[in-house]
């Protein structure tokens, strides 16, 4: 049991320290194939592509929505426990998060039709990791000043506690077609295998202490609260007996779990390209639209009712006789009936953090290129030529994420330049609850048939990561054809 606990709260807390729900610099990207897993409807224009198994899409984020390092650690002359109250008991609230969608790509491919050249597919795999942890600001307060003093008839709201986090092994299938000159539709089917998952979002509850009276003090709880989780167990087992083949067995579990071997559930993304004249474009994508039915591995924890109790009651002289009696375990006992603890095997139903994102985008600066063989392309297959490249795009994108406790939302201005046929540059600008000054840069590097990608958020933040909320990197690389290359 004590190692059961010590994984949640690694997990919790530390896992929770990163997060990584937008990815605005590879969205709408079009020249990396990586774009179509956030937009199965972008415009596209390779032949065929295939990601480098591993490191064709790596993703790699850390921050915080309410403290930084830098604002507990930093030798500032202010004590360390006035710190901790000021900044982070008492200046973060039940809505700021620690939170984490990354995702590390398998494979990656992708081909044109041979006989429907404005088809694109694409399949793949890939693993995402999403956990958020919600700051419990009641609790906090609650461990950091006790229920006395000022806090005397303060109602502690237990409903603070909310966190979910889950790891999953995703199979994806999706189908990219243009539709005349001005749009281009996508959708991908999503096959979930989960490795584990946990989930403890819809708690209520409260905990008050008041002045009593035939005590000092009487103490209220009122309670329902849920652990559900499904996967973590046969880890946990495996870890605690600790022989010399745990190591393999964590493995094989792992492997078995990804492919196909765990909860398994389904899904589809939704997306489209449209022009609204040849140098205006909106998009838009909708991704997870789906849930995965958890019924192995499932350990249900569950805290249930109410009692209103003001501890131990003594009444002298006449119970002086008395005291050898087991008051503090009859204590106990009347808490535990009223508010009894419960653990079942019952399957459910998690659903997956729907995303969506939308972008407005104009081009300007034409380049003219031609190319002398059927490059089979969905921009301008009978003519041969790519008419729509321009060297320089701006715009504005949007993001919203569904969230245990509302939308999630981002709003990013970028501007884009092409340098030929070689070289693309995209920075951004994003205001979002993490920052109000993420400034953000990737580039793309077309060398032959080798693409290479590299994209880095929150780039002010790098003069002093401690003080940072947030800090990003991506990148991978791709082997590309447009023609016969």
């Amino acid at each position: 049991m004590k190692l059961r606990s010590q994984f949640f709260l690694i997990t919790l807390f530390s896992l929770g320290l990163v997060h990584a729900q937008n990815k605005q610099l590879l969205y709408d990207f079009y020249e990396i194939p990586q774009s179509l897993i956030l937009n199965p409807g972008v415009k596209t224009s390779e032949k065929w592509h295939t990601g480098i198994p591993v490191i064709s899409g790596l993703s790699f984020q850390a921050g915080s929505s309410g403290v930084s390092v830098n604002d507990l650690f930093a030798n500032d002359g202010i004590d360390f426990t006035t710190k901790v109250r000021e900044r982070l008991i008492q200046g973060m609230s039940r809505k700021d998060d620690f939170s984490t969608t990354s995702q590390i790509e398998i494979f990656n491919v992708g081909f044109r039709g041979k006989n429907r050249p404005d088809d694109y597919y694409s399949f793949g795999m890939y693993g995402e990791t999403d956990i958020i942890v919600y700051w419990p600001r009641d609790l906090a307060i609650l461990a950091f000043e006790g229920n006395g003093g000022a806090n005397i008839g303060r109602s502690f709201d237990l409903g603070d506690l909310s966190f979910r986090g889950e790891m999953v092994n995703v199979l994806h299938f999706g189908i990219n077609r243009k539709l005349g000159n001005s749009l281009t539709v996508g959708a991908r089917a999503k096959l979930y295998s989960s490795i584990f998952q946990f989930k403890s979002t819809s708690n209520k509850g409260s905990f008050t202490t008041r002045l009593g009276q035939d005590n000092i003090y009487e103490t209220s709880i009122d309670v329902d609260m849920e652990l559900q989780t499904a996967g973590a167990n046969e880890f946990i087992d495996i870890a605690e007996e600790d022989t010399s083949n745990t190591k393999s067995d964590m493995i094989d579990l792992f492997r078995k779990r990804a492919l196909l071997g765990g909860n398994l559930g389904l899904g589809f993304d939704a997306g489209f390209t449209y022009n609204l004249n040849p140098q205006t474009t909106i998009t838009g994508s909708i991704l997870d639209v789906g849930f995965i039915y958890n019924a192995k591995d499932v350990r249900n924890f569950t805290v249930n009712g109410s009692v209103t109790n003001e501890g131990l009651t003594v009444f002298l002289p006449e119970d002086i006789t008395e005291l050898d009696n087991d008051l503090w375990q009859d204590l106990v006992d009347e808490v535990e009936a009223a508010v009894p603890y419960g653990e079942n095997d019952s399957g459910y139903i998690s659903l997956r953090p729907v995303k969506l994102y939308g972008s407005f985008r104009y081009d300007y600066g034409e380049m003219e290129t031609t190319f002398t063989e059927d490059c089979g392309c969905a921009i301008s297959v009978t003519e041969k030529t790519n008419r729509n490249m321009y060297r320089n795009s701006v715009g504005a994108q949007l993001f919203m994420m569904k969230r245990p406790r509302g939308i999630q939302a981002a709003l990013s201005g970028f501007y884009q330049r092409r340098l030929g046929g070689t070289l693309a540059l995209k920075t951004t600008y994003t205001v979002d609850k993490y920052s109000l000054t993420n400034i953000g840069l990737g580039l793309n590097l077309q060398a032959g048939p080798i693409n290479f990608y590299i994209m880095g958020d929150n780039l002010l933040a790098y003069r002093n990561v401690a003080d940072s909320n947030y800090a990003s990197l991506q990148f991978g690389f791709n082997i590309i054809s447009w023609n016969d290359n």
